[in-house]
């Protein structure tokens, strides 16, 4: 069968010029954008009871823009001054150009990473006297957990927002060709939501090996994967599969 409709379960790009849009071009394919899951931020009473005290650290790891988000809401929740003396660690350019958003950039210390932990991880062991905390959410990846583990540095894990499982009633009987995944919460939103759900001719494009592990285990019958070397994002992914059923 040949593809017509695609659902991705993320937000919709903010911008048109994304490869999203031209893939809808050149393939001449519909693709709605629908998040499955979503945050919601801890209050600072759960907070506290984490012990977590925001001024008993030196120096934060930031690896996504919700982190940086919730870190600063709490703080001035809790009316807490971040002093300027902050050693801000970020997971990438992306993550430490949001930052920018709550602080004056030039007039910190911000170190920044390629893209993963790997990268960030010498920077942040050449400042080993400092103490780190870590905000993220209650889905931290737990290979991030095990390298700050061995990486020989004092640090603390704070929980300061969670993934939360979407309301998609208003999806019930719309059916797409194709539905996009990016996290095994995305897979488990979607059998939440209609615990009765049969795949029959609907294609699954999964993202990452863990959503592929999640696909598998709900008995998902996976056609398309990413990254791969051949596809390294999932448009490049969509746009092989396309290009072959669409002959």
């Amino acid at each position: 069968m040949k593809i017509k409709t695609i659902l991705v379960s993320q937000p919709a790009p903010k911008v048109n010029q994304s490869p999203y849009h031209d893939l809808m071009n050149k393939q001449k394919v519909k693709i709605d954008f629908r998040s499955f899951i979503h945050v919601e931020g801890e209050s600072a009473r759960e907070v506290r009871s984490q012990k977590i005290d925001f001024l008993n650290f030196s120096a934060v790891i930031f690896t996504s823009r919700n982190a940086v988000d919730n870190y600063f809401r709490l703080a001035e929740e809790m009316r807490i001054i971040i002093p300027d003396s902050m050693n801000y660690f970020c997971l990438s350019e992306a993550v430490a150009f949001y930052l920018q958003k709550y602080v004056v950039y030039r007039k910190r210390k911000i170190y920044v990473g390629k893209r993963t932990l790997e990268d960030l991880l010498p920077l942040i062991i050449k400042h080993k006297t400092e103490k780190f905390i870590l905000p993220c959410s209650d889905k931290v990846k737990p290979a991030i957990l095990e390298k700050l583990d061995k990486s020989g540095i004092e640090w603390k894990k704070a929980v300061l927002f969670k993934t939360v499982i979407s309301d998609l009633s208003d999806l019930k009987g719309v059916l797409y060709d194709v539905l996009v995944f990016f996290s095994p919460s995305g897979i488990k939103s979607l059998f939440k939501n209609f615990p009765e759900f049969k795949q029959n001719s609907t294609r699954i494009a999964v993202f990452g090996n863990s959503t592929v592990k999640a696909a598998e285990e709900a008995g998902l019958k996976i056609d398309i994967t990413a990254p791969t070397k051949e596809n390294p994002s999932m448009t490049m992914a969509l746009e092989k599969y396309i290009k072959e059923v669409n002959k």
